[in-house]
């Protein structure tokens, strides 16, 4: 008995030495030839949890409950009703609503603007994110009148909160779900055939799933907590091993997550992160991850962000991490108006709009336009000059080139049918081909004065002068200072 009690002292001691386990799934087990899914060294947290039982609920202690992050969300509601909107997309295992706050000048309505989701507590035994996205709803709220970039952030850009990804796990004191499933392990993945049935999936997963399809978000965080570092795509590695692997937005990835991590206290002093920032198959391969799901399948740019050293601490430490880490997030958000390039597609003949597809030379990824107002954000890193095409079924493409310098450009686009029928007066005029169409004109239409075609000539020109304005002014509402514009 002595014996057996001396080696559990001796292990318990060696087990404090260890290292921390890492946020986005703990250390890892070589998974050799075969992939089998993620394997973890959490055998000691295994059997040491009976005993700090106690401890863990001490911790929660000064964090707020499911019940209270549901009061919080409903009051902000109706404390801020002016620019906000309270919604939920769904439940957890056990029944919990996912409540979001849309935080917007005109919350519930679409626009040409770029939508940002921020989503906390993906893994329940990392609540910090909760915590702090309500903080920063609230910090919007009181500063919007007042602070430029609570402003620009409230009349640019359409912000959803999710502050609870995992309430049951968080009432759990559990990284996974009330199933026991990792929720940053559940989404389809682009190298293995995982997760393929969408039945089979957690409905926190299927809820995040459905959100990205009734929503066009631009770009995303997720909240995580155990490392300090801003996390980009890929996420996996399509050999299995950990080596760089870069998505083909890899340039403007590095660029978001610098800003993040250039803005935080000390992020981006990080000695085991070179700028605070990693590549996330780099750091250390996972599949199934809601990340590189983003990315590929609905076009939004998402960071995987490791806030906190400590994925549990003390309450007390939670003002000082909300320091730290608001001017990160609140850059991150306006970064999508204040750099880029930002338009809108309309056609020709109409003037109405076209929900085309953006791409970029050298770049292998599309962008969609919105469906309502066909508007486009696509996010680049400044500094450089790219070569921007726009395509739309029906209509020729068009392509410019553009010098993106530190603050965004507005460039739209206006695309020609690829075929007419008949004469169209009205677009000849606009397409400024008078003299010919005019003369081809005059011959089919026999027996009339010269004097009666050209008021006809002035009438229909002066109806195009206004089709034009109308245009103009159209656009013109939907450009956001300080981008420079350009029509194509």
């Amino acid at each position: 008995m002595k014996l057996f009690s001396s080696i559990l002292f001796l292990f318990l001691s060696f087990s404090s030495f260890l290292p921390p386990a890492i946020a986005r799934g703990g250390q890892r087990i070589s998974l050799g030839s075969g992939f089998s899914g993620d394997t973890y060294i959490g055998s000691i947290r295994e059997l040491l949890e009976e005993n700090q039982l106690q401890k863990r609920v001490d911790l929660a202690q000064g964090y707020m409950t499911n019940t209270d992050l549901e009061k919080a969300v409903k009051k902000f509601g109706q404390r801020c009703s002016n620019i906000s909107r309270i919604y939920s997309i769904g439940t957890s295992v056990k029944g919990v609503p996912l409540w979001v706050i849309e935080i917007s000048d005109r919350p519930g309505e679409e626009e040409a603007e770029p939508a940002f989701k921020f989503i906390g507590n993906v893994h329940g035994d990392e609540p910090v994110g909760r915590e702090l996205l309500i903080l920063l709803a609230n910090w919007i709220c009181d500063n919007y009148l007042t602070d430029s970039l609570a402003k620009l952030i409230v009349e640019n850009v359409h912000l959803h909160i999710l502050p609870s990804m995992n309430p049951d796990g968080f009432t759990l004191r559990r990284r996974a779900n009330a199933n026991g499933i990792d929720l940053n392990r559940d989404f389809p993945d682009q190298f293995f055939a995982l997760n393929d049935d969408e039945d089979a999936r957690q409905p926190e997963t299927r809820a995040i799933m459905s959100w990205l399809r009734q929503i066009h978000f631009t770009a995303s965080a997720s909240l995580h907590g155990g490392a300090l570092v801003a996390n980009y795509p890929w996420d996996g590695t399509e050999d299995k091993r950990r080596n760089y692997y870069a998505c083909p937005d890899d340039e403007t990835f590095r660029y978001l997550a610098s800003v993040y991590s250039r803005s935080h206290y000390n992020m981006s002093l990080s000695k085991e992160f070179e700028g605070g920032i990693t590549n996330g198959a780099r750091w250390y391969p996972i599949y199934g991850g809601m990340q590189d799901w983003n990315y590929i399948h609905g076009g939004c740019f998402e960071l995987t962000l490791e806030i906190s050293d400590n994925k549990w601490p003390n309450a007390r430490e939670l003002p000082i991490i909300w320091e730290y880490n608001r001017m990160s997030m609140l850059n991150l958000v306006a970064s999508l108006v204040k750099t880029g390039v930002h338009g809108r597609i309309f056609s020709s003949d109409s003037g109405r709009p076209i929900p085309g597809s953006i791409t970029v030379k050298g770049v292998n990824f599309t962008v969609k336009a919105g469906r309502g107002f066909a508007d486009y954000h696509r996010l680049l890193a400044p500094g450089q000059r790219y070569e921007v095409k726009v395509t739309a079924p029906g209509y020729k493409s068009k392509a410019t080139s553009i010098w993106l310098g530190e603050e965004a450009t507005t460039l739209d686009f206006i695309l020609d049918p690829e075929f007419t029928s008949g004469v169209n007066l009205l677009r000849s005029v606009c397409d400024c081909d008078c003299i010919s169409k005019r003369l081809s004109l005059a011959e089919q239409i026999w027996g009339v004065h010269l004097e009666v075609y050209f008021l006809l000539f002035i009438f229909i020109a002066f109806l195009c002068f206004l089709l034009r304005r109308r245009m103009k002014q159209n656009l013109q509402k939907h450009r956001q200072s300080p981008k420079r514009s350009v029509l194509v």
